[in-house]
């Protein structure tokens, strides 16, 4: 098993982070709970499928314990640091990673830390496991007998679907999945900004509908929340220039990973570090699985403002104002009734 798989553990190991000094201390003083969790993070560090057998945990059979003495136990840990290094330091970073998981937890679920620890430690496919790798869903389901290689499940969203080959180039690729992340989060923050002005007129405000607020600008000026005491935009260069400059720094500081160079080896997409203020990309199981919802969320909203478009054209009305209609005569009142009037005589 060891010497079968060296190479898929030394890529973890030099995937690894640095020792601490106090790490032979903690891995001593946890050493009774990581034990059985070190037994199946090697699991899945040497199976061929990199998936996480989970199996083991919820086997359903009792297991009884003992917790050797710490004398007995240092000059084991010692021993095993002698004979095999490398192994021994993996050990030990598993251990220091379980720990902290369990502390950010809050719980100690063998199964769940077992699985985030080989996902820290470089196994991807143990990385959140339901949307990533070769068993990840595919757009088509059970019917879909053939994947391209090169989508390999290892980004999130990827459901096997790429029948233009526009991924089939590795820059190419990664030209579009950050246009796609990117194009989606504003996607996200449009969907919600057309509706606003339709909820706050709801409240008593007397807000344009979202496809004409821009167009007033050139009548008396736009009034941010309706208040001129606010903002009172009046000038389209001004606007233009002010959003060039800002988009144009925002996009630099991105890129760039902050006010400091961006790590070596770091996503453009997800910088991290200060424009992480909540720190959400800590836990690295917990931010694979909100990569997948931001990227299904994005693309749901791309349809939504697309949606949107059509339903301007069509209607001459705002989205919740569409709706309002629809619920109150759902008969005539949808997209089959409206698609007529386009029809040729």
């Amino acid at each position: 098993g060891y010497k079968s798989h060296a190479s898929t553990r030394a890529k973890v190991t030099q995937g690894s982070f640095q020792i601490p000094p106090i790490a032979m201390r903690l891995s001593i003083s946890v050493a009774a709970n990581v034990c059985l969790g070190v037994a199946l993070v090697g699991l899945c560090m040497t199976s061929t499928s990199g998936k996480v057998q989970s199996a083991i945990v919820r086997s359903g059979k009792p297991v009884s314990m003992k917790v050797a003495p710490k004398t007995s136990t240092r000059a084991a840990m010692r021993q095993a640091s002698r004979a095999n290094p490398e192994k021994f330091n993996a050990l030990v970073n598993a251990g220091t990673i379980m720990h902290k998981i369990a502390e950010t937890d809050g719980e100690f679920n063998l199964d769940k830390m077992t699985q985030e620890t080989a996902c820290v430690m470089g196994v991807k496919a143990a990385c959140n496991v339901e949307w990533y790798g070769e068993n990840r869903p595919k757009y088509l389901g059970p019917f879909q007998s053939y994947t391209p290689s090169y989508l390999t499940g290892e980004f999130p969203g990827d459901y096997g679907w790429d029948t233009a080959g526009l991924s089939a180039d590795p820059v190419t690729f990664k030209g579009y999945r950050e246009t796609e992340v990117i194009h989606g989060r504003w996607a996200m923050l449009g969907a919600l900004g057309c509706i606003f002005p339709e909820l706050l007129n709801k409240a008593g405000f007397n807000l344009p509908v979202w496809f004409k607020a821009g167009g007033t600008i050139f009548e008396n000026g736009i009034d941010y929340l309706g208040n001129p005491n606010l903002v009172h935009a009046q000038s389209i260069v001004a606007i233009l220039t002010f959003q060039v400059i800002l988009m144009g720094a925002s996009e630099a500081y991105r890129v760039n990973g902050g006010p400091l160079a961006k790590p070596e080896g770091s996503d453009a997409i997800y910088p991290g570090g200060a424009l992480d203020p909540l720190g959400l990309a800590k836990n690295e199981a917990k931010f694979s699985e909100l990569k997948v919802k931001e990227i299904k969320n994005g693309r749901l909203a791309m349809t939504a403002m697309l949606g949107y478009y059509v339903q301007a054209i069509a209607t001459g009305k705002g989205p919740l104002e569409n709706w309002s209609d629809h619920i109150a005569d759902p008969t005539h009142v949808n997209g089959f009734a409206f698609a007529t009037q386009f029809t040729p005589q």
